[in-house]
């Protein structure tokens, strides 16, 4: 087993999980000092692309922007988000997800579930691809949002759900907006850790989208902190640098390049 995922498996109940998404070297290399999982997630289909769902995005997106990521990480687990449609079937799953680690060198793929694929799983991790579990709010495959595991009955569903994707082999999962006592439950009876985002502290890490909590996005649901504005300060430095340009402030003499002597 990776090193890494090891010492993801290690911090079950001991101490908390962090994790962020990327989509560039340059936010990677910031995470990779912080955080123990940078997640490629296809949440760029939205925050990069501007479409509605993550449906959008498709493999090949998510391979470039995976070896932009590997590029800025030396310590941190690096998970890359499996895109809808590329694990349909095993022989699919297996092929695609052999051809994202083959080319962009992560560690680990991330799968969604439909409360069918656990066979996917299974495979895979035989194939020795790490594979992290994702349930709950599933933007591939469920339209509405809503919180997930509100009643007794759907809390004992989501913990079956993840029992059996834990016993397919997946060294984490994600649980993505359930209610703080459905979150409890199955973060207590799974052996592996969970890792939350709009489930509460329960979890035994948590994940959000960078680009949400600095800001930058413009998708901020009550799960999300906003760390800072990043908007504003992005905002300022461009008003201030068309002032200059206007002023003829800029380029100045310091900023000229040096060029050949003209005779």
């Amino acid at each position: 087993m990776n090193k890494k995922i090891k010492k993801i498996l290690l911090k079950k109940n001991k101490s908390k999980i962090v994790s962020l998404t990327s989509y560039s070297k340059n936010i990677a290399k910031i995470l990779d000092k912080y955080v123990d999982i940078v997640l490629v997630g296809d949440s760029m289909a939205n925050v990069l692309y501007g479409h509605k769902n993550t449906h959008q995005i498709n493999l090949d997106s998510i391979i470039q922007h995976t070896k932009s990521v590997k590029m800025g990480i030396k310590k941190s687990l690096l998970v890359v988000d499996m895109p809808k449609g590329s694990y349909n079937n095993i022989k699919s799953a297996e092929k695609n997800a052999k051809h994202i680690i083959n080319i962009t060198k992560c560690e680990a793929i991330k799968i969604e579930s439909n409360k069918k694929n656990y066979k996917i799983i299974k495979l895979l991790v035989k194939k020795n691809i790490p594979v992290m579990g994702h349930i709950g709010f599933t933007p591939q495959f469920k339209k509405k949002f809503k919180i997930q595991g509100q009643t007794k009955i759907q809390a004992y569903k989501l913990l079956n759900e993840a029992k059996l994707i834990e016993k397919a082999g997946a060294f984490s999962i994600v649980l993505e907006c359930l209610s703080p006592e459905s979150a409890k439950l199955i973060t207590n009876n799974l052996k592996i850790p969970t890792i939350g985002i709009g489930s509460s502290s329960y979890c035994d890490g948590q994940i959000l989208v960078t680009d949400d909590m600095l800001g930058i996005s413009g998708f901020y649901p009550k799960f999300v902190k906003k760390y800072t504005n990043l908007n504003r300060i992005i905002e300022k430095a461009i008003k201030k640098y068309t002032r200059d340009v206007k002023l003829q402030k800029f380029p100045k003499k310091k900023n000229f390049l040096n060029g050949s002597k003209l005779r």
